[in-house]
């Protein structure tokens, strides 16, 4: 996809619409809320083992530093849209480049994040089974399609129909690690009950339809079926959120917390919903560029 590509409503004179109303100020929201959010799922999911090395800590601190430092350069640049380059004002101009800081910084983090997940007997013998009983290795990678989202809504118009086809990309790779995290995850018991593979087909299904339209960009009824599965997505999170919250109670042992440390990780579900709205916007906008290019001939 061109990045090159030049908004013919760049220079209109009507009024641009309340910040509710454009997929950016969304595409920004969303990432600074998982951010936020990254920081409780890594405590719960690194107290398994009390945190047992120092740089277990690192995914923790980021989020707990770059989230209000974030909100502040949403503050400096008038509200939720990022600025893009040639930023009129000096605050503007500090906004965009905090952003692009807390962009390459998580990208960083999430690349080191699988190294580290990887540097164990994978890295010695490069088996099934070791890849399997590693520490999710996919999962760091959720800090790196969150700056390169950060990098994404500062570096292109997203009035572009390419800034919206980069959004549902990234949407369709979330969905893709999505697959392989499910898939690894409920290995480690042998698909013990058939529900299990209910994330697996899922994750596939929504890569599948996304990266559909991110390659025939100007269909309308693929858009608006993608938007259905996408749908189906947030049911499926939210069906598998409760299913692991169901047995972590369920589960023998002395304390609730305990359960919920060392039984099914309870908010893994939930990222099939995440991903899910994260997609629904980039074919939002899809439509919205789609709807706005004049008609051929």
């Amino acid at each position: 996809m061109s990045t090159t590509e030049i908004s013919a409503t760049a220079t209109a004179t009507a009024a641009a619409p309340p910040w509710w109303l454009r997929p950016l100020a969304w595409a920004e929201l969303f990432a600074l809320s998982n951010l936020a959010f990254l920081a409780v799922d890594i405590a719960l999911a690194h107290s398994v083992n009390a945190f047992e090395h120092p740089a277990e800590w690192i995914p923790v601190i980021f989020s707990v530093g770059v989230t209000p430092l974030l909100m502040c350069a949403m503050l400096l640049g008038g509200g939720p849209e990022p600025t893009l380059r040639g930023a009129s004002t000096g605050r503007r101009r500090v906004a965009r480049w905090v952003g692009l800081l807390a962009g390459w910084s998580s990208i960083v983090v999430g690349v080191a994040g699988l190294i580290w997940h990887l540097n164990g007997d994978y890295f010695q013998e490069q088996t099934i089974r070791n890849l399997v009983y590693t520490a999710p290795f996919a999962a760091p990678l959720a800090y790196t399609g969150l700056g390169l989202l950060l990098l994404l809504d500062r570096m292109l118009d997203a009035r572009t129909l390419d800034w919206a086809r980069w959004v549902a990309l990234l949407a369709a790779g979330g969905f893709a690690g999505n697959f392989v995290l499910c898939l690894a995850d409920h290995a480690q018991n042998g698909f013990f009950l058939w529900s299990e593979w209910t994330g697996v087909v899922a994750g596939a299904v929504a890569f599948g339809f996304l990266l559909a339209v991110v390659v025939v960009p100007d269909n309308r009824p693929l858009i608006g079926l993608c938007l259905v599965v996408m749908g189906l997505q947030i049911i499926v999170g939210l069906v598998g959120f409760w299913l692991h919250a169901r047995g972590n109670l369920q589960a023998i042992s002395p304390s609730y917390l305990s359960r919920f440390v060392y039984g099914a990780p309870i908010f893994a579900p939930l990222l099939f919903a995440d991903l899910a709205l994260l997609g629904a916007l980039g074919l939002w906008a899809q439509a919205v560029a789609v709807a706005r290019k004049p008609p051929a001939g």
